[in-house]
């Protein structure tokens, strides 16, 4: 191959990269809104008397992606004559703004959030995973505990005024007067609207966080944690493109891996495939030798876009007490995958998954699938009551699921041995075995041995 011949086709390769990465630049680079959904001349009027009202309030609108493209009050908070929350403010008006409002101009992210995990949070309050909650306050509606990260459905009053029940309320997954799901300022905190606040684990953690649900705390203990900790300075989060191994590459947080954007991926052969090929065609007198040491160019898997739907990349069920894999379970692992192939390889990824899958099936087959069971089985046999944390063995059985479970599930999930082990599998087994079963032997009398040999327990060696 001629050198020119050489250069003419390297200039083909990166110009079809190129245009291939400009044709899907929505994907990461951001989104074009139309000027005229926004602007109001109202707005104005808005804009002036808060500035002297509230200037906190004016200074951070001022200073938000919002403020500088011209975004103003009125195009966010105006509201309809006949919603049920608006009321005269010299602008028919209303205090919440919800996702369905941000979808005038957001409309991508809205539909992506609808989908997701987060938009559900008030309904997970009514399934099992608000007995904590009931036995605590007997409302899951509680506003110090369960609303701020849940939410609740708002209640209006007369003349629009929200019930003090109900309000403030930031929480995730709130019921908004517009029948929508969910509050954008649950991350993107009002009035900034930051893409780096939201970017930040502390923006996960506010509610992520705690026995219950641990993944704030493995995450600031794993690899990745520290590393955030150690670079966090260095990873660009103001950025409007964000992409992994790319504008950042010191460590990556909760977004990086759930919610962010990454290249294009490419089949790529390995080193050892590249020159084995190159070896051949030097023997075999072939003039295409160097171009095999060439990675290709050939993009085979298109999971580049950010997404905010959170449930997207998650392959288990790791909240339930015994856990499943999800829905497309293949396909989510795969695009959770692709972001991990921007710093590791695929050997590294393939191992790290495998054990994740057999703590978690472990877990299932020790711990969750008999103590599951036995607790049903002692409910149908009205030895327990169908009510939560009324018996001993309650609150036995959710400490071992809502707590020790999802501490060494999410533990192997973010590679944090501690918790993955310590505060996980150890303290499962130790409930599960010191304070569990002696207490189903003591509901069970004489019947015990054969009760819980039924439902899956083993005694020898554990």
């Amino acid at each position: 191959m001629t050198k020119k011949r050489y250069i003419e086709q390297m200039i083909l390769l990166i110009t079809g990269a190129l245009l291939f990465w400009a044709s899907n630049a929505d994907g990461y680079y951001g989104y074009y809104v139309d000027p005229k959904k926004f602007g109001s001349p109202a707005g104005e009027i808005c804009v002036q008397c808060h500035k002297e009202a509230t200037p906190g309030i004016y200074n951070q609108w001022k200073e938000s992606a919002m403020g500088q493209a011209g975004v103003n009050c009125y195009d966010c908070h105006r509201a309809e004559k006949g919603d049920p929350d608006a009321f005269e403010h010299k602008e028919l008006i209303s205090i919440v703004v919800s996702p369905k409002d941000c979808a005038r101009c957001h409309e991508k992210e809205y539909k992506e959030f609808e989908s997701s995990l987060h938009s559900e949070a008030v309904d997970v309050l009514s399934k099992a995973a608000g007995v904590a909650g009931e036995a605590a306050w007997a409302s899951v509606n509680e506003r110090a505990g369960c609303i701020p990260c849940h939410g609740s459905v708002l209640r209006v009053e007369e003349g629009g005024k929200l019930s003090p029940d109900s309000w403030p309320n930031t929480g995730i997954g709130r019921i908004n007067p517009d029948k929508s799901k969910g509050s954008c300022t649950a991350c993107h905190t009002r009035h900034m609207f930051s893409r780096e606040q939201a970017r930040r684990p502390g923006a996960c953690a506010r509610c992520h966080a705690g026995d219950a649900h641990p993944q704030g705390e493995v995450y600031r203990g794993s690899k990745h944690g520290i590393m955030y900790e150690a670079f966090s300075k260095r990873l660009n989060m103001d950025k409007r493109q964000w992409l992994a191994g790319q504008d950042y590459f010191q460590g990556p947080t909760c977004v990086s891996c759930h919610m962010g954007a990454m290249p294009p991926q490419m089949d790529i052969k390995n080193a050892d495939e590249r020159i084995d090929q190159a070896l051949r065609s030097v023997l075999e007198g072939d003039e295409q030798n160097f171009k095999a040491l060439l990675a290709p160019m050939k993009i085979t898997k298109r999971y580049y876009g950010a997404t905010h739907d959170v449930s997207s990349r998650l392959a288990w069920d790791l909240k339930s007490a015994v856990s499943e894999k999800r829905k497309n379970w293949q396909e989510k692992r795969k695009t959770m995958q692709a972001v991990c192939k921007q710093c590791h390889g695929d050997h590294f990824i393939e191992q790290q998954y495998r054990q994740f899958d057999k703590l978690v099936e472990l877990y299932n087959k020790k711990f969750a699938i008999p103590a599951t069971t036995m607790r049903k089985a002692l409910i149908k046999d009205g030895i327990l009551t169908k009510d939560n944390y009324d018996d001993r063995l309650d609150m036995i059985y959710w400490k071992l699921v809502d707590e020790d479970g999802r501490k060494a599930k999410n533990g192997a999930a973010m590679m944090n041995p501690e918790f993955a082990w310590n505060a996980g599998m150890q303290a499962a087994a130790e409930r599960f075995y010191r304070e569990f079963v002696p207490e189903v032997r003591k509901l069970m009398g004489r019947k015990a041995d054969k009760f819980i040999r039924k439902h899956g327990y083993k005694d020898s060696k554990h």
